[in-house]
């Protein structure tokens, strides 16, 4: 076993594990949360999201906008994670840390202090995630154009922030690096907020709400047919589908009433044409039973513990395209890489746009590839081929690279041991890592 943790720090989830595996050890919330069952904050488990009840819980967060705003809740996270998860004496072991681009110095100076001071590691490695995902793309294909290049253009859309950052030579070029404020948990609270103003008070429901983000919203190819779509009443919306609510007794976990209902958005011809209508098929049935039948859709069962999604599923994951619509002054995601692209030398401009590798749990939702694709060809000259790869795996990308990098055998001499940050101080250590 490797005395080398590989630490992925992220806003929404930790993943940590040793060097030279390929999967982490452990995947936990980077949050503490109190049910209403209890009357203190506890640590989650890899198991807590399916089986405690999670329902009105409290959250407290020490990552904010991507960057640590507390410290002594970072330090009782990691108390947890590296004595009760990982089992691991940090005075023997070196730490590969993920850090987010552009960390102001007094953020930089707190983690730091966290790695040796409060945990005693004996020595530290600081990486962005770009460069990581950039690394274990390039080992995952040897002969493809981002080994043979040594170049990528990483969109990273994460839990707080979304990312284009350019890569040459495995190092991150941050005059080019752009970024939108906008990541998985803006997309929650949207969609919280749509959700609540239309069907059910859910504000206070942020570990349900990610659920029914995750398992119903996707990303439209066109959005002005789908909006039309989604008007329809009844069965003869196809955009239509139910998400069942916890009730503590029976089960304590939501879902989606009919998942073969909650896809059939699939059967939809590029977003634009729908199956045959619904409602012309009965018009020669008895119309009178059919009104009757709709007229009961429309009264509101107060004690109905469901509640249906249209035209929510695909709006939400539209913001992290056109911003603006969300009131955000910001560049959607396609102009985002083309500005980053921009930023770069000119001779760069092709192999990145050939070489566009997305990472994050916001590039899940299902067509997402194909629409900025579609977003991003008119943007970018004709002469230039746009290729988009995904990762087999967005969430644990970042992890495996650092994995990747933690079993070379140069990585002990990259790293700044204790001694050496004792010596000179923060400030000294971090030229090393070239941020």
């Amino acid at each position: 076993m490797s005395n080398v943790i590989v630490l992925d720090n992220g806003g929404g989830l930790i993943k940590a594990g040793y060097g030279g595996e390929r999967d982490p050890a452990t995947v936990v919330p980077n949050c503490l949360y109190r049910p209403l069952s209890s009357k203190k904050f506890l640590h989650p488990s890899p198991t807590s999201a399916s089986t405690d009840d999670l329902t009105s819980a409290a959250v407290r967060r020490p990552i904010d906008r991507g960057y640590l705003i507390n410290p002594d809740l970072q330090r009782d996270i990691w108390s947890h994670l590296f004595s009760s998860l990982l089992r691991i004496s940090a005075s023997n072991s070196s730490l590969l840390l993920t850090e987010p681009l552009f960390a102001l110095p007094s953020i930089q100076r707190a983690t730091d202090e966290l790695v040796f001071e409060d945990f005693g590691f004996k020595s530290l490695f600081i990486a962005d995630p770009a460069r990581l995902v950039h690394l274990y793309e390039a080992s995952r294909r040897p002969y493809g154009l981002v080994s043979k290049a040594q170049c990528s253009l990483v969109v990273d859309c994460g839990f707080s922030f979304t990312h284009a950052a350019p890569v040459f030579q495995n190092f991150t070029l941050n005059y080019g690096v752009k970024r939108i404020d906008l990541g998985g948990k803006a997309l929650t609270n949207y969609l919280k907020e749509l959700i609540s103003y239309r069907s059910v008070n859910v504000m206070d429901e942020s570990f349900i709400i990610d659920d029914v983000k995750e398992k119903l919203c996707f990303v439209s190819l066109d959005v002005a047919g789908d909006l039309k779509i989604a008007r329809r009443r009844g069965k003869d919306n196809p955009l239509r589908c139910a998400y069942v609510l916890p009730d503590g007794i029976t089960h304590t976990k939501g879902f989606v009433k009919d998942p073969e209902e909650a896809k059939r958005y699939l059967h939809l011809t590029n977003g634009a044409t729908s199956p045959p209508s619904l409602f012309e098929s009965l018009k020669s049935k008895d119309q009178a039973d059919y009104t009757e039948k709709l007229e009961e859709r429309k009264q509101v069962d107060l004690t109905k513990n469901e509640f249906d999604l249209t035209n929510e599923r695909f709006l939400v994951p539209e913001m992290i395209f056109h911003p603006a619509d969300l009131g955000m002054n910001q560049a959607g995601l396609a102009e985002c890489i083309v500005r980053a692209v921009n930023s770069c030398h000119p001779l760069l401009h092709p192999v990145l746009y050939e070489s566009i590798i997305l990472t994050g749990g916001s590039t899940l939702f299902p067509r997402f590839v194909k629409r900025l694709e579609m977003e991003l060809r008119p943007l970018v000259p004709d002469d230039y081929q746009v290729k988009i790869t995904t990762q087999e795996d967005p969430i644990l990308g970042v992890w495996r690279g650092g994995s990747l990098l933690a079993s070379s055998p140069d990585f002990e001499a990259m790293c700044v041991t204790k001694s050496e940050y004792e010596e000179l101080g923060s400030a000294r250590c971090r030229k090393r890592f070239l941020h």
